[in-house]
């Protein structure tokens, strides 16, 4: 007999988790931010294979919804991380020179 049900030790982890990706994230330095958001994206990609396994492997209607949800969910994050870091790696491009006006 356990003291603590395993539901207990999952919420622990997951408030542990908030936690320490609330500071690393704004304790990064600004260079930083965008090799922190590809990780990101390839963890949420990540996250969408255990989404399908998990949807695969259930036999239940609410299992095979949160499964898909999940997936759903995840794409979303993906598509957005990648918007989010193409625009941050062009505010590193430089821009070109405007030509003067008048001159050809």
């Amino acid at each position: 007999m356990d003291l603590i049900s395993d539901g207990i030790y999952n919420l622990i982890i997951f408030v542990l988790a908030i936690y320490v990706g609330y500071h690393v994230v704004w304790n990064v330095t600004p260079a930083l931010h965008t090799p922190l958001m590809a990780v990101t994206n390839a963890i949420s990609a990540i996250v969408i294979v255990g989404a399908m396994l998990a949807a695969a492997l259930t036999v239940t209607p609410l299992g095979k919804t949160m499964g898909t949800l999940a997936v759903a969910l995840a794409a979303v994050n993906v598509f957005g991380g990648f918007l989010v870091t193409r625009r941050m790696l062009e505010m590193f491009k430089k821009k070109a020179p405007k030509a003067e006006a008048g001159k050809h």
